[in-house]
C-alpha cells in the first residue's frame, strides 16, 4: 500500500489516512479516530450527533475545520469521507 493512502491500526482498529505530499500533512478519517476513541457501535451515528451537538450548544460547526477527501470505504469504494489534518 502506498504512503498516500495507507491504513494504520491503532487499538486493532482501522483508520484511513492520506498523505499530502504539497501540504506536508497527514489526514486522518474523522469517523475512524471516533471509533478508536469512543468505542462507538456506530462511529458514523456518533460524529453526526456530535456535529449536531457543538452546533447547537457552541454555535460551531465541525464540518467547516474538517476537510472531505475520498477514502475507501468498508464496501471497496472510493467515498468522500472528513478528514482531519495533522
Amino acid at each position: 500500500m502506498s504512503k498516500e493512502n495507507a491504513v494504520k491500526i491503532f487499538e486493532q482498529k482501522q483508520v484511513r489516512t492520506h498523505w499530502d505530499e504539497n501540504e506536508e500533512k497527514w489526514y486522518f478519517s474523522v469517523v475512524d479516530v471516533v471509533a478508536v476513541l469512543t468505542d462507538s457501535l456506530n462511529a458514523r451515528d456518533y460524529w453526526f450527533k456530535m456535529k449536531i451537538r457543538v452546533k447547537t450548544e457552541d454555535g460551531l460547526e465541525l464540518s467547516t475545520i474538517c476537510r472531505q477527501l475520498k477514502m475507501k470505504a468498508t464496501d471497496g469504494k472510493m467515498r468522500e469521507t472528513e478528514v482531519i489534518a495533522i
